[in-house]
């Protein structure tokens, strides 16, 4: 059992957020409505509530009841005061989502690794169990990933992200050869109503481009350098399908089976909080060359 004597008036699943780092916003509101959050004595089963000044929260909540989340190691290529950048390896989330996930992710790393008053200093008004990540690589995505330390240093990253002055370089090795070695998919792309967890190109979606070129080729594969121009969940991999070239290993859009998928967040190029404009790589996998060195 924990208490919170508020400060300044915020939501309720933000306070319990504050108190307990650990949990996401959607584990918050399950306490909350299993009636096991009290506001000056009574319980509140209300996520939304809005606090007041002086308020005291308490939570009924026993540590043992969740498995606690492994510490993990990601590799740091650059690390300032405001932000931190680091190589993402396959398999590993971005973020979890919804109620609490033991599973360790980049957004628990960070959390771990900030001292405690530094990263409930990051949890905003609206609730955000996932502050300081700035953006998201899917977990059969490994590579560059930058995350922000503090609240100002993520409203200035992702503003780059949301006008397209963050530059995200991918490397992917996909089926067959491209009829074109250089060119520009400019083709849609909207949720798909009968599989809501998929996309597909659809003239209702979003406009999409992404820049590709030929890198390498083998028999049966071709690596290619991908810049997206914009930034829709799947974007890559939905445009490669399309194309009748899926990525290896994505069997979510028709890639052939393989050990991982072969998709790779080579470079990101940004301007970091202290106004300095820098590039980071992650260097590519040595699987990639042995898939091309094996097709041969």
């Amino acid at each position: 059992m924990s208490n919170l004597e508020l400060s300044r008036a915020k939501r309720l699943d933000v306070t319990v957020i504050e108190m307990y780092p650990e949990f996401s916003r959607g584990f918050a509101s399950v306490l909350i409505e299993q009636g096991r959050v009290s506001v000056n004595g009574a319980v509140q089963d209300k996520a939304g509530y809005k606090m007041k000044f002086g308020d005291k929260v308490q939570v009924e909540y026993d540590a043992s009841e969740v498995e606690p989340i492994p510490e993990i190691e990601l590799p740091i290529l650059y690390e300032d005061d405001d932000c931190v950048v680091v190589i993402k390896p396959v398999g590993l989330l971005t973020h979890s989502k919804g109620a609490f996930n033991p599973e360790p992710s980049v957004a628990s790393w960070l959390r771990q690794r900030l001292a405690s008053g530094a990263w409930q200093s990051t949890v905003d008004d609206a609730g955000n169990a996932r502050a300081g990540i700035v953006h998201r690589l899917d977990r059969a995505t490994s590579g560059v990933i930058i995350c922000a330390k503090t609240p100002g240093a993520l409203s200035k990253l992702q503003k780059q992200f949301s006008l397209r002055k963050a530059k995200k370089t991918y490397i992917a090795i996909v089926q067959g050869q491209l009829a074109q070695e250089h060119a520009v998919i400019d083709m849609p792309i909207e949720r798909n109503p009968k599989k809501p967890q998929m996309f597909r190109v659809g003239i209702n979606g979003k406009p999409s481009i992404t820049e590709y070129k030929v890198t390498k080729t083998s028999e049966h594969y071709s690596m290619l350098e991908l810049t997206p121009q914009t930034g829709r969940t799947h974007q890559l991999r939905v445009h490669l399908n399309q194309l009748g070239h899926p990525i290896l290993g994505d069997e979510f859009y028709n890639g052939k089976k393989a050990a991982r998928m072969f998709l790779h967040a080579y470079s990101l190029e940004i301007t970091v909080p202290n106004s300095e404009r820098l590039t980071f790589t992650a260097p590519l996998p040595p699987e990639f060359a042995k898939v091309l060195a094996s097709d041969a």
